[in-house]
């Protein structure tokens, strides 16, 4: 009886450890490719407040989704096209020698203003693509972007649907494919050529688990790699690591930088805020009378908010003129003058503004000077030539050349 119950205690242990088995193998063999996948968690090459960095939970930052969205940063059929004279990405405006903006120079967009491939204008000249990163207050002059946006596609011919929202960076992949003002595109045609290389298979497996490629992996992607350029290390940067000494004519033009006699650090931060600029909306005197219908009041519905647009960086501020939404001014020199004793009162001027009620600060030509040669300063042209931000295929005809 004893004997019985043992060799049936047995057979049930045999029985349950080839289920086991059975079930393990069979898992294994189905088990997706995915599960497998293990992408290198990206790592900054600064430390700077990364409790600030604006990186969606849905799309974490890898080695292997930056390397991907560089990729399709200059591809040039992304907006579904393979003529040469119908090339468009984000590469076509943003170039890696103005600071990712497409600079005055621009042999196509004369004087800084870019157009879509229709020809119709952009609504308001570019910003560069820049610590991006630490931005959470909304993108664009106007903020439009931002993650208290609930409107998701319904424009542009692309449905009312979560993969075409407008909350991050990653919504500006979508937007630039479809928009008249830019690529004017098909966003079925720009996945359909992108699946038709072979290189993409691979490196959409490497990023994320699988070949399968789809708009909201192609906005990701690249938006990793906007997120992966950063600047840190400008004269001034060297300087507070104790690399470099500043000149006289450099030290005095930080100080009135940092001084009520300058006014610029109300705006632009200061040392403490390494970014060069607060990210935030205001309103800088500029005009008494307000025509723009895309500023700050257009995404906020409050009448207080004209005339509002984003405070720029000024980081690498050499190489990205023309300067402010609608590109008014061409050079660093009109900048200061405009400030020095331009200014213009208004309802709307911020308070900040300090200098408006006597048109300027009134700062003398020396000062001036001073104040430009702090300002250069802030040029950071490793970021500029940096081969990780560059293009990784110079040499395929579909990719955008800086």
């Amino acid at each position: 009886m004893l004997a019985e119950k043992k060799i049936r205690w047995w057979r049930l242990v045999f029985v349950t450890l080839c289920v086991c088995t059975y079930i393990g193998v069979a898992a294994y063999i189905v088990m997706p490719k995915s599960s497998k996948w293990k992408p290198t968690p990206y790592s900054f090459p600064v430390s700077y407040a990364p409790e600030s960095m604006n990186i969606p939970a849905d799309n974490p930052m890898t080695e292997e989704g930056v390397e991907l969205g560089r990729y399709l940063f200059y591809d040039g059929r992304l907006a579904g096209r393979t003529a040469v004279d119908s090339l468009m990405s984000c590469a076509t405006c943003h170039k890696q020698s103005h600071s990712f903006e497409c600079g005055i120079d621009h042999p196509k967009f004369t004087g800084g203003k870019t157009f879509g491939l229709t020809e119709i204008p952009t609504p308001h000249y570019m910003m560069p693509l820049i610590n991006l990163v630490w931005i959470n207050e909304g993108y664009m002059w106007n903020g439009f972007v931002n993650e208290n946006n609930t409107q998701c596609g319904g424009k542009y011919g692309v449905p009312k649907s979560e993969e075409f929202h407008c909350r991050n960076i990653e919504s500006f992949v979508w937007m630039m494919i479809v928009a008249p003002h830019e690529g004017n595109g098909s966003i079925e045609k720009s996945l359909e050529l992108i699946r038709q290389d072979s290189i993409y298979p691979p490196l959409f497996k490497k990023a994320f688990g699988t070949e399968e490629i789809t708009i909201d992996r192609v906005g990701k992607a690249v938006a990793q790699f906007v997120r992966s350029l950063v600047s840190f290390n400008s004269k001034f940067d060297q300087f507070m690591r104790g690399e470099y000494q500043l000149t006289e004519s450099e030290r005095k033009g930080f100080y009135l930088f940092s001084s009520e006699s300058g006014d610029c650090f109300h705006c632009h931060g200061s040392p403490i805020l390494p970014l060069w600029t607060t990210n935030l909306f205001m309103n800088n005197a500029k005009d008494s009378i307000f025509i723009d219908r895309n500023d700050y009041s257009y995404v906020t519905g409050n009448p207080a908010d004209k005339g509002k647009y984003r405070v720029p960086t000024l980081r690498n501020v050499e190489f990205t003129a023309p300067y402010m939404h609608d590109g008014r001014f061409s050079t660093l020199d009109e900048v200061l003058e405009f400030y020095n004793s331009d200014l213009k009162r208004s309802p709307y001027v911020d308070p900040l503004m300090i200098g408006v009620n006597h048109g300027g600060m009134h700062l003398s030509e020396q000062e001036l000077q001073d104040l430009k040669a702090f300002l250069l300063t802030l040029s950071d042209t490793s970021f500029l030539t940096n081969p990780a931000y560059a293009n990784p295929c110079p040499d395929n005809p579909y990719f955008i050349r800086d």
